[in-house]
């Protein structure tokens, strides 16, 4: 697989992990905000939509989600 590839899978995990918790973008960044992570909304939105964020990112979204495990 290439990088445009991966980007779009972790794109697509992340975003239907959001789907699972009902979790709108707005509601994403409230709960990051909680946990010390401060983000604008376009900020967010340009970060999922590309599929280029980092893991620390994604793990921070996963806390802020409730979501204790993923499968690959």
């Amino acid at each position: 697989m290439n990088e445009q590839t991966w980007n779009q899978r972790a794109t697509n995990l992340l975003k239907s992990q959001m789907v699972l918790a009902g979790m709108s973008y707005e509601e994403l960044i409230q709960r990051l905000a909680a946990i010390g992570v401060d983000e604008s909304y376009k900020g967010i939105a340009n970060k999922i939509n590309r599929g280029t964020f980092s893991f620390v990112f994604f793990m921070q979204c996963m806390k802020a989600l409730g979501v204790n495990e993923i499968r690959l």
